[in-house]
């Protein structure tokens, strides 16, 4: 029976996304809502910016999202201390996961933009595209992180258990007010993704489905966002309104908080277009 199995250590690249269920999730209390979000505004923005040659992914666009919402939503933005204690992050830091390779093995890392409520949506963009295509030790979060996986197991811990009890050191290592986890790309509709802060989002890929839209069945680009929320910090109808918020700025009304940068792409657009060659 032996010959049939065969064993290995876990690879030191997985212990990152090991310490954040086990260490960072233990103890919450994951409660889930699902919300169907029409894309077809955030697609005609993506289609606008790709004529002006700028990429902007759908996670672009609900990063800074959920960051503006969270501004509204204090809660959402909370951690849990020992002995009943509760922190409110003032400084918001979207975070979500990226797959890279760390030789042959595939491994998840964690990363963060700062304050995508205020940032260009161009920028929080480009931050993106970095986290995804530059070399690991060119970026610092992955680079930290890289470094972290291959310290030792005792250390670790250490650092996880101040972590968990003094905010300063758990905004040196694990700053994000949110998480966000995409499999969208392999065709995934849904995603659960545990509950390693106070709000967690799933995001699923976005395809054509048909919905009712003033008494009419028309065909829209939806997609399926699940928040996964820790409900010893924020109950279910403070959660629901917060998931309101980020569904009507990802349907259109983050238009209004991107119109100064939008502008001042048309104006740069404009300009090339009329300088001589």
């Amino acid at each position: 029976m032996s010959k049939n199995i065969s064993f290995s250590w876990l690879a030191r690249c997985r212990w990152n996304v090991l310490d954040m269920i086990n260490v960072i999730g233990r103890g919450s209390v994951p409660t889930y809502m699902f919300y169907e979000i029409d894309m077809t505004w955030a697609e005609q923005l993506r289609l606008q910016l790709k004529e002006k040659g700028i990429k902007v992914t759908a996670t672009a666009i609900l990063l800074k999202a959920i960051g503006i919402a969270q501004r509204l939503h204090p809660a959402s933005r909370t951690a849990i201390l020992p002995w009943g204690r509760t922190v409110t992050f003032n400084d918001i830091v979207a975070g979500f996961t990226v797959e890279r390779y760390v030789g042959q093995q595939p491994a998840v890392f964690f990363g963060s933009i700062e304050s995508p409520d205020s940032k260009p949506l161009v920028q929080v963009a480009e931050e993106l595209r970095a986290y995804g295509e530059d070399e690991i030790s060119t970026v610092p979060q992955l680079d930290i992180e890289d470094r972290f996986n291959n310290m030792p197991w005792l250390f670790r811990q250490f650092i996880l258990w101040l972590g968990l009890r003094f905010p300063k050191v758990r905004l040196r290592y694990m700053g994000a007010t949110f998480g966000l986890s995409s499999l969208g790309k392999f065709g995934c509709r849904g995603l659960i993704p545990p509950c390693v802060s106070t709000s967690t989002f799933g995001v699923g890929t976005i395809e054509p489905r048909a919905v009712v839209r003033e008494g009419a069945i028309v065909v829209r680009p939806m997609m399926t966002l699940i928040l996964n929320f820790d409900h010893r910090l924020i109950d279910g109808g403070p959660a629901a309104r917060f998931m309101q918020d980020v569904q009507r700025l990802v349907e259109g009304e983050l238009q209004s908080h991107i119109e100064e940068e939008l502008r001042l792409l048309d104006s740069q657009s404009k300009s090339m277009a009329t300088s001589p060659a």
